[in-house]
């Protein structure tokens, strides 16, 4: 089935910083099924994103029926629709990251270990969940399969020197602060 481009606008606004700054961040629906993200508390850092994918089915063998989902095999990594697209301010991005109950309970984390969305980006959302698990795993219609968080962006300015500061720490790298 062919997604639906819906000409539905939603605007959410986010907390900034101890609540003192407000972002207002236009959301798109792309289907009358997609669930917009939510905070299950108003004090959360992140806002979860749910999969949109009502149509997905696959015929599972143990059971002998089809079944409403998206498999995702053991060592394999599947993108998720999220049914929804946004326009970030600009000076902003949305820093997708993985929830924990997925890692521990479902041994699923993003593929790209944290999602970047910059204010550049106004396609739908996708969520590309990894099995690092020996079974496989279902991801059905309306699940919390990641969540986000919007971040400025800071101006950087390199400038290419001889010699770094000394530190204390200095070049230790990997386990050199200590177990």
């Amino acid at each position: 089935m062919k997604r639906m481009q819906k000409e539905l606008y939603a605007t959410f606004s986010m907390d900034y910083i101890g609540g003192k700054n407000m972002i207002d961040i236009k959301i798109k629906k792309l289907s009358d099924t997609a669930t917009l993200p939510t905070k299950a508390h108003t004090t959360d850092a992140c806002f979860d994103i749910y999969a949109d994918c009502p149509d997905d089915i696959f015929f599972d063998w143990d059971i002998k029926e089809d079944v409403n989902g998206i498999r995702i095999e053991p060592g394999r990594a599947v993108a998720i629709h999220t049914g929804f697209a946004t326009t970030i301010p600009d000076g902003y991005f949305a820093a997708v990251f993985p929830r924990s109950g997925m890692g521990i309970k479902r041994h699923l984390r993003l593929s790209n270990s944290t999602g970047i969305i910059d204010c550049s980006y106004t396609g739908e959302w996708m969520v590309a969940l990894y099995n690092d698990g020996n079974e496989t795993q279902v991801i059905k219609h309306g699940d919390r399969i990641a969540q986000f968080t919007i971040l400025p962006v800071l101006d950087v300015q390199f400038n290419e020197v001889d010699e770094l500061d000394e530190t204390e720490r200095g070049s230790g790298g990997f386990g050199s602060s200590g177990r």
